[in-house]
């Protein structure tokens, strides 16, 4: 397979040479017009002069071009100059993002220098520290300070994780203590009450506590001994034929 030489972007003085490569590329550049206007539905023209034809080159017609250029200038100047470019304008262009592409692997290639010095260093090579100047060790210690910010937040991605597991493990450990003691509890399968089971379940913390913290509040708790001897004294009274019996006042439970 033939590899294609990249293009040298600049005035070819051979005639005969300049001239192929403008009947090439004029070609290829209607090609390119006509791929546009046919796939993406947009309306295109070109105008090509050159000192090899008598009359310029149009696409896609003389009325198709006349079309195009009223739509343009009906269009305000700020919007006819905001997308426009001349050959100066692009080159300037290409040549700040080739700058910028300069620059971040200019600072890619060095911050991976000073992490491999950063481990060399752990490896107790004291010859390695050894002639640095300020400007290398500024950059060894923000390298290491961003090293051990990465560290500290994958332990904490890590705890979390960790957290969430133990979390849902015991959440189901809760729901299968829970739907066994209340199915003994249904079936009377044990004389022993609701916390008797529970105790003997083994049962861990979490929502189970909760379940039967909630059964046992449900279950008959003893009266007073006041109470109870005041029902047993209006209960004689009514025996004996008394009259309307009046019960204090006791406060509801909360």
């Amino acid at each position: 397979m033939r590899i294609r030489s990249k293009v040298k972007l600049s005035y070819i003085t051979n005639d005969k040479e300049r001239k192929a490569s403008f009947r090439k590329r004029k070609k290829g550049l209607i090609k390119k017009a006509t791929e546009l206007s046919t796939l993406c539905g947009v309306d295109a023209c070109a105008i090509i002069y050159s000192p090899y034809d008598p009359k310029p080159e149009v696409y896609p017609s003389p009325a198709g071009v006349q079309q195009v250029l009223t739509r343009f200038k009906m269009m305000s100047e700020m919007d006819q100059t905001k997308k426009m470019v001349n050959q100066e304008s692009f080159l300037l262009q290409r040549i700040e993002k080739a700058n910028e592409q300069l620059k971040k692997l200019q600072r890619d290639n060095r911050e991976k220098e000073i992490t491999q010095l950063m481990y060399r260093s752990l490896t107790n090579e004291e010859s390695v520290l050894k002639g640095l100047n300020i400007q290398d060790l500024n950059a060894l210690s923000w390298v290491i300070d961003v090293k051990l910010k990465e560290i500290d937040m994958r332990m904490e991605r890590l705890g979390k994780r960790q957290m969430q597991d133990d979390y849902e493990l015991q959440l189901q450990r809760d729901n299968v203590m829970v739907q066994q003691a209340a199915m003994e509890v249904m079936q009377g399968s044990s004389g022993e009450n609701t916390a008797t089971v529970v105790a003997a379940a083994d049962r861990p913390s979490g929502f189970e506590a909760a379940y039967f913290a909630n059964m046992q509040s449900l279950q008959p708790q003893p009266q007073p001994q006041w109470f109870l001897d005041m029902v047993k004294k209006d209960q004689e009274q009514m025996e004996l034929g008394g009259g309307d019996i009046m019960l204090p006042f006791r406060e509801s439970r909360q």
